[in-house]
């Protein structure tokens, strides 16, 4: 764990992704799979029948293997794509093996879009975000852009919000002690990384 105390939102950013950069090609397959382990038997993942992920970026940890193995069990997954206009929406959209991926503006593949196939949030059973940095409490740091924060921001203020359960993934050289958090940071109910899990107490 990195002491992290003096740093800003930016330097903590900074520290953390030159961190998960770091990791070699064969540190990052050990976590993905190391990731799969802790979460492909669990029952949070197991009931789940709809499922958002992400294609990773920047180091972040690959959920592939969690994508493959939920669609062989016949799950329905689903990936992030941002919207033309406005710039800041973020919705999921269900995405299958062998379907065709573009760039976004970030660089990030994600799939042509499709209004059709696209899900809204409080129908989802999991999502399983990316994340920066991440404490034991549910503190989540993003990249910065607040695309997921603006997504879930509605289901958030519902006082019954039974679903999506939100499950930051991570390598476990992004947990901090304490993440601050800003007003308008969703909390997750856990975070897993390659190696534990991290839920917050209730």
């Amino acid at each position: 764990m990195t002491d992290t105390a003096p740093l800003t939102r930016p330097q903590l950013r900074r520290l953390l992704r030159n961190a998960r950069r770091a990791l070699t090609p064969a540190q990052q397959r050990q976590a993905t799979l190391g990731l799969y382990r802790q979460l492909a038997q669990h029952p949070l993942f197991r009931r789940a029948r709809h499922i958002a992920l992400y294609l990773p970026n920047d180091g972040e940890i690959d959920p592939c293997l969690l994508m493959r193995e939920a669609q062989r069990r016949g799950k329905r997954t689903y990936l992030p794509v941002l919207h033309a206009w406005p710039r800041t929406r973020m919705v999921f959209q269900r995405f299958e093996q062998g379907e065709k991926l573009k760039p976004n503006r970030f660089r990030i593949p994600e799939p042509l879009t499709d209004r059709r196939r696209q899900r809204p949030v409080w129908a989802l059973d999991l999502i399983l975000l990316p994340l920066v940095g991440f404490d034991e409490v549910g503190g989540r740091l993003g990249m910065g852009g607040g695309f997921y924060d603006r997504s879930l921001a509605y289901q958030a203020r519902r006082q019954t919000w039974k679903k999506p359960l939100l499950l930051g993934l991570a390598h476990e050289c992004q947990k901090v002690e304490r993440l601050a958090q800003a007003s308008w940071d969703v909390p997750l109910q856990g975070t897993v990384s390659d190696r534990d899990w991290y839920l917050a107490p209730r």
